[in-house]
């Protein structure tokens, strides 16, 4: 009587989505700041949840979203906001956070992932994010170049195009929807894209302790105007009294914080002078 060998155990399907959903548990770990979970691929958003495309296409769902920031305004800062200054703050907290789940997998394992607007989900309550991971692009020497999907670029730079091109057609619908609502044209709102991008990069870097190749990287993806971006990372230095260098820029758009705190203009604000990011930096601020 001959026995059957056991069964060696089920190892998990690889896929493109597996993969990005590793990278993407990976770099929540990493980012204090992006409040992130990864859904099943081809489910449905759930009870409390808006996607981006529902944003893009429903007044209703729009109206409600930008309540909810409102809301956590008044709250957090006890004060009422003007409601341009609503839909500036709710679209800069969505482009930071669709371009650091973008650009994330690219500076993690030069992989560009496509996200669809419906593929990425926005808490009805919270700041909170789902998104769905799919498919991505990468170089011909990853592991994963021979994945169904998974589109394969020759190199480095037709990777940047690719992820320049990701960030814009995933946000280009909830720009032509919220334009009115933050009463800006369209140079400024994809100065806006521009800004977003690049202040993810950046706080990639920081996040994985190495703040030079971060702006190094930003400033390649961005290196001057590149439609439909207006301007490019334009990184400068600042130095402090110790003789210390460090990196800052100037926005192109503007997410009107100072508009709810006058006397604390973001770091990268235009009002914001170098000798206030001096002073900031050396206060630890």
């Amino acid at each position: 009587m001959f026995l059957a060998p056991a069964s060696a155990p089920t190892a998990p399907a690889v896929s493109s989505s597996v993969l990005l959903a590793a990278t993407y548990r990976r770099l929540a770990a990493a980012c204090p700041a992006l409040d992130v979970t990864c859904a099943e691929p081809s489910s449905s958003a759930g009870q409390g949840w808006i996607d981006g495309a529902e944003l893009a296409c429903r007044e209703d769902f729009l109206n409600a979203w930008l309540e909810g920031h409102a809301a956590r305004i008044r709250t957090r800062y006890a004060h009422e906001p003007r409601p341009d200054v609503v839909a500036s703050r709710a679209l800069h907290a969505y482009l930071w956070s669709a371009a650091v789940l973008i650009s994330g997998p690219w500076y993690l394992e030069r992989r560009v992932p496509r996200v669809s607007p419906r593929d990425l989900r926005i808490s009805r309550t919270s700041e909170a994010y789902e998104i769905v991971p799919a498919s991505f692009s990468c170089l011909p020497d990853d592991p994963a170049a021979g994945l169904p999907g998974v589109r394969v670029l020759p190199h480095e730079e037709a990777l940047r195009v690719e992820l320049r091109a990701a960030v814009a057609d995933h946000v280009r619908p909830l720009l032509a929807a919220t334009g009115p609502r933050v009463r800006r044209g369209p140079r400024a709102l994809w100065g806006m894209v521009g800004d977003d991008l690049v202040s993810a990069v950046w706080y990639l870097g920081r996040m994985h302790g190495d703040e030079a190749r971060g702006v190094r990287e930003a400033e390649e993806l961005l290196p001057s105007a590149v439609s439909p971006y207006p301007g490019g990372a334009a990184f400068r230095t600042l130095t402090t009294r110790n003789g210390r260098e460090h990196p800052t820029r100037t926005r192109l758009g503007c997410c009107l914080y100072y508009a709810i705190r006058p006397a604390e203009a973001c770091a990268t604000c235009p009002r914001t002078c170098d000798a206030e990011r001096v002073r900031r930096i050396e206060d630890g601020v």
